[in-house]
C-alpha cells in the first residue's frame, strides 16, 4: 500500500496524549444505548485498540515513511485480532491503495481523538495496475487497517470512538 503522508513521531506522541485526554486513560469505549461497558484494554503490553464490541486488537505502528509505504503489502494473512495503525503528521486527506496487498482489509479513518470518520470495509487487493485509491475526501489524522469483514463484526461505524493505549 502506498501512503500519501509521512508520519511524525512528535505527532504520534500528541495523538496518544490526545486520546488519553479524551477518555482512553480509563480504556472504556463509549457504550452504545442498551449495551454494557466492555472490560478495559490491557495497558501492560504493546500498542492496542479497544473496539466498540469490547474486543482488543494488537497493533503494529507504521511510524516511518518506509513503514507506511510498506504497510501490509505481501502478507498472506493477519493474526486474529491484530491490525496496523498509520499515524500522520497532519490532519489531511490520506488516500490508500491496495497494490501488492494479498488480503482484503477494512480501513478505518480516524480523527486525533480516535473518532471514526470513514470506514472502507472489505477493500479488495489490487491485482493489476492501475490500482484504485480509497478513503474520504475529508481530513483524517490516522488510519487503522484490520482484516476484511472485522469492522462490522467489531461494531466499528462512523461516529464511534476507538480507544488506544501504549502508542509509542
Amino acid at each position: 500500500m502506498k501512503r500519501s503522508a509521512i508520519a511524525n513521531p512528535a505527532f504520534l506522541l500528541a495523538l496518544s496524549s490526545s486520546i488519553a485526554a479524551s477518555g482512553a486513560a480509563g480504556c472504556q469505549p463509549a457504550a452504545s444505548p442498551g449495551s454494557s461497558s466492555p472490560s478495559p484494554v490491557s495497558v501492560t503490553a504493546g500498542p492496542r485498540v479497544q473496539m466498540p464490541s469490547g474486543s482488543v486488537y494488537r497493533l503494529e505502528l507504521a511510524k516511518t515513511p518506509d513503514d507506511q509505504a510498506q504497510g501490509l503489502m505481501f502478507r498472506e494473512s493477519l493474526p486474529e485480532k491484530s491490525g496496523m495503525l498509520f499515524v500522520f503528521g497532519d490532519a489531511a486527506v490520506h488516500k490508500f491503495w491496495m497494490k501488492n496487498t494479498m488480503i482484503p482489509l477494512d480501513m478505518i479513518w480516524l480523527d486525533a481523538g480516535g473518532k471514526v470518520l470513514f470506514v472502507n470495509a472489505g477493500t479488495p487487493p489490487c491485482k493489476a495496475d492501475p490500482c484504485a485509491n480509497y478513503g474520504p475526501d475529508a481530513p483524517a489524522s490516522s488510519v487503522l487497517e484490520i482484516a476484511g469483514g472485522m469492522a462490522v463484526r467489531e461494531k466499528v461505524a462512523v461516529g464511534t470512538t476507538l480507544r488506544f493505549v501504549n502508542l509509542k
